[in-house]
């Protein structure tokens, strides 16, 4: 006879296997990467652990607030009021 389908529990359980093994490496390898990243940045810059993560910090605080003040002022609805405006403005 044909060889049929999978069973579906056979592929549930090989779905958990994997769900298993993300969150293993999500919760353990990740943590490890990003805090040996860190410690070789830190390294290769001379610089203290503690102030590579503020300075990090700091870094992302003045990107948000840089793209969010570009952002209001390039937002394509805004531009395409402006645009009309000023369209009108010159008929």
């Amino acid at each position: 006879m044909g060889r049929g389908h999978a069973h579906p529990r056979s592929k549930q359980e090989m779905t958990m296997i994997a769900l298993l093994l993300y969150r293993t490496i999500a919760e353990h390898v990740l943590p490890w990467a990003m805090a040996f990243a860190t410690r070789m940045l830190a390294r290769s810059l001379n610089m203290p652990e503690p102030l590579v993560h503020s300075t990090g910090d700091y870094v992302v605080a003045q990107v948000i607030a840089f793209e969010h003040g570009v952002g209001r002022s390039l937002c394509p609805f805004r531009l395409a009021r402006l645009l009309r405006a000023w369209w009108r403005g010159l008929r």
